[in-house]
């Protein structure tokens, strides 16, 4: 029997080290059934995490979720012996299976499945044949293109913009040199899935974008991918070694005429650097800002040569369509939006992690039969879609299609592929204020629209989670959100108001409420709430007062407690803490 565990950023969080380093010495201790013992990447399931994955000598899978370091001897014993009863406690549920099985995974169809750093196990489940029948069959650059356009593979970076029409303008391009890019740089908040494929499938970008470097006659590409992303950089690093030492990466690529070098460059970690040009002037050892287009990167990027740009997922599909065909891919999803689209999914979800869908399924297929719903059996209220640039659809377009133009429509976009769930104790005031902030401090300050639009805008949602709006304050805030639009630089400054505009647009009432009842519907802004005790419902357990850090409330035992509102920090410990609802929020 085979045990592997799932070691992605997520489930090394969560304690897989440790379970791994437990079943290790359990194994060189005494290993009489011969159980191998391996690792792979995240499948996924985050909200599972650790997970460990045994494999019979039939190859049949027995998935582990939660697992900690005391049920190492268990699982060890359930390995040697067969016994499953064993480690029954831990077996995945039904219920939490339907998170993978109503999926189809292209971008993820090994994340969770091989070892990322062997490149041997790659090979085994069909790597290297995309990259090997494009330079054995004499396939030209344009057949290759002409796959990808017929897959319709959109850039699943952000903008959604033509694969194949990049890779004809770079192909065009007049020059000595040409260079591949993958922009590795996610940095929207509760984005995380370009993490998990360099962490779970590094041969998979590589061999992505090796087919690109074929297709635009580059002989060297480059990944810059953000510093904070260590375990990511590891693996590519690894398998870039790997790869080159097999012949897939360096000169005469499989036998070929094709040569191709590959490196990495580590980000400082800003999100504008998420924007081509900025990405490559941070590359070329400036400081990261937008670039005037024209030129565009396709005529003049990286030190002014032909270069193009795509982002992991966008490469991670790329040998797929060309080992199962333009038109497999084209299958999928809808008649603008093709094949699938990769989502990490947080916030108030009971079942976060990564998804893969098709194009065409709708939100609420997403959120609540992939992802179970909202935790705590609370109200859907909201999902951020497309992170600081995109905008906050509310429950009243939960059977939005999940397709490029339909998802606009709303106000909000695609993106990279954030959705951040929002339940009913959400304010949409200071959710907007929260990526605003984001975006304001992201800025690089080249234009003037971004540079001082957004602060100001971030002035009067700070004035209006403080309770200190006026009238005329949102009328303020449409202004300045399209006078930014019409006038930023580049994506990050143009897209900056989108969560501004769709809670205006959709959430209006709670911005008056703020305004003229100097009061917060969801009960989040702590300037706006006050907390009281209803001596009636109190019993005087003093759970709240042990859990107050400022030494608030007083009472006896057994009797009915109450709130010092000039102590009072509104941290809402007390109201966690009551088991009686005793605590009001008002």
């Amino acid at each position: 029997m085979r045990i592997v565990i799932g070691e992605g950023s997520c489930g090394l969080a969560a304690g897989a080290g440790g379970v791994h380093e437990a079943l290790q010495k359990l194994v060189d201790h005494d290993n009489p059934a011969g159980i191998e013992l391996g690792i792979t990447g995240c499948i996924g399931m985050c909200f599972l995490e650790p997970i460990v994955d045994l494999y019979d000598n039939d190859g049949e899978l027995h998935r582990l979720v939660k697992v900690q370091e005391k049920h190492a001897q268990a699982i060890y014993d359930a390995a040697t012996t067969g016994d499953l009863s064993l480690v029954s406690k831990l077996l995945i549920s039904a219920e939490d299976e339907e998170f993978l099985s109503k999926q189809t995974r292209v971008a993820l169809r090994d994340c969770g499945v091989i070892d990322p750093e062997s490149i041997d196990d790659y090979i085994a489940h069909g790597g290297y044949a995309a990259i090997s029948k494009i330079l054995s069959t004499g396939m030209t650059q344009e057949d290759v293109i002409q796959q990808i356009d017929i897959a319709g593979l959109r850039g699943r970076g952000g903008a959604g913009f033509s694969t194949a029409f990049k890779w004809r303008a770079a192909r065009d391009s007049q020059g000595d040199q040409k260079y591949l890019i993958c922009n590795a740089d996610e940095g929207d908040p509760g984005a995380f899935m370009d993490r998990a494929v360099i962490e779970g499938d590094p041969h998979s970008l590589i061999e992505g974008m090796l087919i690109g470097a074929y297709s635009i006659g580059a002989s060297e590409g480059i990944v810059y991918v953000r510093a904070e992303y260590p375990l990511a950089i590891v693996r590519l690093t690894k398998a870039i070694k790997d790869a080159t030492e097999r012949g897939y990466l360096g000169n005469n690529i499989c036998g070929s005429d094709f040569s191709c070098t590959l490196r990495i460059k580590a980000g400082a970690g800003a999100f504008v650097c998420g924007e081509e040009t900025a990405l490559i002037e941070s590359l070329e050892g400036k400081r990261g800002m937008p670039r005037l287009k024209p030129p565009f990167p396709a005529q003049a990027g990286y030190w002014l040569k032909p270069s193009n740009i795509n982002n992991v997922e966008t490469y991670a599909n790329v040998a797929w369509i060309i080992n199962n065909g333009g038109e497999a891919f084209a299958a999928m999803g809808t008649e603008n939006s093709k094949g699938t689209k990769v989502f990490a999914l947080t916030g108030k979800i009971r079942r976060g992690g990564l998804v893969e869908i098709p194009m065409g399924k709708t939100l609420r297929e997403v959120i609540f039969d992939i992802g179970g719903g909202i935790r705590g059996g609370k109200e859907f209220k909201a999902v951020q879609l497309g992170g600081p640039s995109g905008g906050c659809v509310p429950a009243s377009k939960l059977d939005t299609v999940i397709d490029y133009n339909e998802l606009s429509a709303t106000g909000a976009i695609m993106g990279s592929g954030g959705m951040v769930v929002m339940d009913e104790s959400t304010c949409m005031v200071s959710m907007a204020r929260f990526f605003l902030d984001f975006t304001a401090k992201e800025s690089c300050g080249k234009c003037v629209h971004c540079r001082l639009g957004t602060k100001r805008m971030l002035e009067i949602l700070d004035r209006l989670v403080q309770g200190k709006g006026e009238e005329g304050d949102i009328e303020k805030l449409e202004d300045l959100c399209y006078a930014i639009k019409d006038g930023a630089l580049c994506g990050l400054g143009q897209t900056a108001p989108n969560p501004v505009l769709t809670t205006i647009r959709y959430f209006r009432d709670e911005l008056e409420a703020h305004i003229r009842d100097h009061r917060c519907p969801a009960g989040e802004c702590r300037e706006l709430i006050s907390y009281s005790i209803n001596p009636d419902a109190c019993v005087g357990c003093t759970a709240c007062a042990r859990q107050c850090p400022v030494k608030a409330i007083t009472g006896a035992p057994k009797q009915a407690h109450a709130i010092d509102q000039d102590v009072c920090i509104k941290c809402g410990n007390c109201k966690t803490a009551c088991r009686f609802g005793a605590v009001e929020v008002a």
